[in-house]
């Protein structure tokens, strides 16, 4: 299933992209796609069933002139894990060692936008980038997982996020990376949240991103260093992983940080677009904040 949430901010309806490309309004069966629907077997149950018996209505724009925003496909996350320097090719651009381990920081929730919500760029920022990245949901609690073929049976499913990143607060600041990355509106998700069932390998992913209509980023989940399965793996020994929780799992070659003198670093007025492949696809006017 594709499941996603439209409407206002903060003000979004669940809803269901059916094979049609038809958008069907969830609200009648579900209140949102959130963490407690993600650990609702029975729950999810009754969306299969509504959406297999095509009883499910087609949602209506409200008299929005430009049809319905597409807001986060979730709802009251968690937390976000992301793990640095996870693709094999990235980390040769960016001249930096295959890491033994993940590398893992954070995101906070509060940075989430709609996947083709404005992005701002940062008072000061000069180096603000992009990364097209895969991100998990979990839908079962992981907690001291035995093994990676463990792993995936507690994924909801899968969405694209844009991990947007100012370099020189991330390096050039001091401290941990997570200054240049919790800036306001730096983590564009969705469009959907593709459900686990459609998404045999997440190992066979082509990621995309353009910037001004420009090819940035053309890679494949195949090259990451530490596959999904065992990053959710991974992470479980180090902090128990939640329905709602979300595992950004790293960006391929092609961002700014990693180019030629002068680095292309985004700048009020770029369009970002990106997209993996069966997962959909965002678009971001970039404006100062």
């Amino acid at each position: 299933m594709k499941l996603l949430r439209v409407g206002p901010a903060g003000a979004e309806r669940p809803a269901l992209l059916d094979e049609d490309g038809t958008l069907r309004d969830l609200s009648g069966i579900v209140p949102d796609i959130d963490p407690d629907l993600l650990a609702d077997s029975t729950a999810l149950g009754r969306v299969r069933e509504a959406a297999a018996a095509a009883r499910l209505p087609e949602m209506a724009a409200d008299g929005e002139p430009e049809g319905l925003r597409t807001g986060p496909p979730l709802a009251r996350i968690g937390k976000i894990v992301c793990i640095g320097l996870n693709f094999h090719d990235h980390a040769r651009e960016t001249g930096a060692a295959v890491p033994e381990e993940p590398i893992v920081f954070m995101k906070a929730p509060d940075t989430v936008v709609g996947p083709n919500d404005t992005v701002l760029i940062p008072r000061g920022s000069q180096k603000t980038d992009w990364e097209v990245e895969l991100a998990v949901v979990i839908g079962r609690t992981a907690r001291y997982l035995d093994s990676p073929e463990e792993a995936l049976a507690h994924v909801a499913g899968y969405t694209v996020a844009n991990d947007v990143s100012e370099r020189a607060f991330q390096i050039e600041r001091g401290g941990q990376w997570d200054k240049g990355k919790n800036c306001e509106t730096f983590n564009p998700l969705g469009p959907w949240l593709v459900t686990a069932d459609e998404v045999p390998d997440p190992q066979a992913l082509a990621l995309r991103l353009w910037v001004n209509g420009e090819l940035r980023q053309d890679g494949t989940t195949a090259d990451q260093i530490f596959p999904v399965a065992e990053v959710v793996c991974y992470l479980s020994h180090f902090m128990t992983l939640y329905p709602g929780d979300v595992v950004s799992t790293g960006t391929p070659a092609g961002v700014a940080m990693g180019m030629p003198e002068p680095k292309p670093y985004l700048r009020d007025g770029d369009v970002v677009e990106l997209e993996i492949a069966g997962l959909g696809r965002q678009r971001q006017l970039m404006k100062s904040a």
